[in-house]
């Protein structure tokens, strides 16, 4: 079989760098007027774009990549060699994105996550390529095989799910969405204010002058303006949250799971079907009482998992549990509650942080911080309540499903085949109480999934119940009782034998 043909980036890719190092550029370029007047400016802008041009000519003469037909070779050749071979069959997902300059030129970056090294050598990255190479890399390497596939024709895909325009509303009831804005204003003042400073044009007497004028602002306007804040608060997390979802969409496609978003950087990731394993469901109380739901893949290897693994960002609760039931199948088997003695554990456990705060603040004599303490406390009640009512666990004949939290609800529903281990772990209170929490180590997610406060008996049960074969050995048949007499009608005063009790309950398997 002869050797494929090289291929290199697209050409345009020289243009998308010199847009990306502009901002750069333009800092060069006032940093030399500063400097040594304009004439010294414009010398530092000219040397910055020729250096920044022979950077990316240099960089795309010198790389190439071939699909062979079980791997992919990234090739650097320059003074030295590079070569990096990644096996098709370890390569978890191929996100495809484009930024706005990408867009226009008709250019995406295609990233390729792949179990096959450590540290950031797992991910290669190739930037930019045409969209119909992006398209045609992604089939290829997530297909396991090398033939072409017809330059652009991309395989018949099969729609999930489309993003409703309503579904932005729910963007406020997410803290993530709600304080991006600011945040981002607050890196960008930090960064004007570093530029600044580096230039000369904050002093200590301007800052004060600026600080005298904040405080000689009648008190009237500072209400005005605290109140325009909280008001462009949901309004601009609805902002953040459409640039980022923009026309979202939920699609398979040659046995993956493509989701695409995005107003000015539009990102495709593809997830292959045969690596999910399960999926996550998230909310917060706000959300639960508007029946939000976020809803998350758990994929084996797969990294940034917070993020690429996202099926739905905030939507409806039916259509979430809809998707979740298509890809891992539906899951019907009611929750089980556990005993009333987690109810008391997870109250304990809310109240007790600020109490001893407040204990604190007695000794160090600050009266508002203790009142602030008991203040929490008390609010801390109802918050242990709920995290109580929220925890169940069940389990059919595929899959377990595992729920806990409340300010951060999370439920997990995994096929049985995940679980790759078990570890029961009991504090001495979870002892007296006749509580255990079970941890079941999962080759997707975060790796593991753990069911609080159980009753313990319960918890060797469900462990038992998905892997006999490596929880039964650890079990072992109580002692017989002695038999009692007869009574006259031929029956006996107890049972021949007991249950069965573990043998140490914190061994893992």
């Amino acid at each position: 079989m002869s050797e494929p043909a090289a291929r290199r980036l697209n050409p345009l890719t020289f243009i998308v760098g010199a847009i990306r190092e502009a901002a750069a550029l333009l800092v060069a370029g006032a940093a030399g007027i500063v400097v040594g007047g304009l004439s010294t400016g414009v010398y530092f802008a000219i040397a910055g774009i020729t250096l920044g041009l022979l950077h990316h000519v240099v960089r795309w003469a010198t790389f190439t990549y071939r699909v062979y037909g079980d791997r992919i070779e990234l090739r650097k050749e320059l003074i030295g060699r590079s070569v990096k071979n990644i096996p098709l069959d370890r390569i978890r997902g191929v996100d495809v994105s484009a930024g706005p300059a990408q867009r226009l030129l008709g250019l995406a970056v295609v990233h390729i996550d792949a179990a096959a090294g450590g540290g950031q050598d797992e991910e290669a990255v190739l930037n930019a390529v045409s969209r119909d190479e992006a398209v045609r890399l992604r089939h290829e390497l997530l297909s396991g095989r090398a033939e072409q596939v017809g330059h652009g024709a991309a395989p018949p895909a099969a729609e999930l799910v489309r993003a409703r325009r309503a579904w932005y509303l729910y963007a406020p009831l997410s803290g993530a969405y709600l304080f991006t804005p600011f945040a981002l204003i607050g890196s960008a003042l930090g960064a004007l204010y570093n530029l600044g400073d580096d230039l000369g044009l904050i002093t200590q007497r301007r800052i004060e002058s600026l600080g005298r004028q904040v405080a000689g602002v009648p008190v009237l306007a500072g209400v005005v303006v605290f109140v325009l804040l909280v008001v462009a608060m949901p309004i601009a997390s609805v902002v953040v949250f459409a640039l980022f979802n923009w026309n979202f969409t939920l699609v398979t496609r040659d046995g993956s799971i493509v989701a695409e978003r995005g107003l000015l950087t539009r990102r495709s990731v593809t997830l292959e079907r045969r690596r999910i394993r399960g999926v996550e469901l998230l909310d917060n109380p706000l959300e639960r009482l508007a029946g939000v739901v976020r809803l998350r893949a758990l994929v084996t290897g797969l990294g940034d998992a917070a993020h690429r693994g996202t099926l739905l960002p905030a939507s409806p609760a039916g259509v979430a549990d809809e998707v979740a039931g298509r890809i891992v199948g539906a899951f019907g088997v009611p929750l089980v509650r556990h005993p009333k003695a987690a109810r008391t554990r997870r109250v304990v456990r809310a109240v007790l942080p600020p109490l001893g705060a407040a204990a604190i603040a007695v000794f160090t004599g600050q009266p508002w911080a203790i009142v602030a303490c008991l203040v929490l406390a008390v609010l801390a009640v109802p918050v242990g309540l709920d995290r109580y009512r929220q925890l169940g666990h069940a389990a059919d004949d595929l899959r377990l499903s595992v729920r806990s939290g409340s300010l951060r609800r999370r439920r997990f529903i995994v096929e049985r085949r995940a679980v790759v281990g078990w570890q029961l772990r009991q504090t001495l209170f979870q002892r007296r109480l006749g509580l255990a929490t079970l941890v079941a180590a999962v080759g997707a997610g975060n790796g593991e999934i753990t069911s609080l406060d159980m009753a313990a008996p319960d918890a060797v049960a469900l462990a038992r119940r998905i892997t006999p074969d490596w929880i039964t050995p650890f079990l072992e048949p109580a002692p017989a009782a002695p038999a009692k007499a007869a009574t006259d009608d031929g029956a006996t005063d107890g049972p021949a034998s007991g249950g069965e009790v573990t043998r140490g309950g914190g061994r893992r398997t």
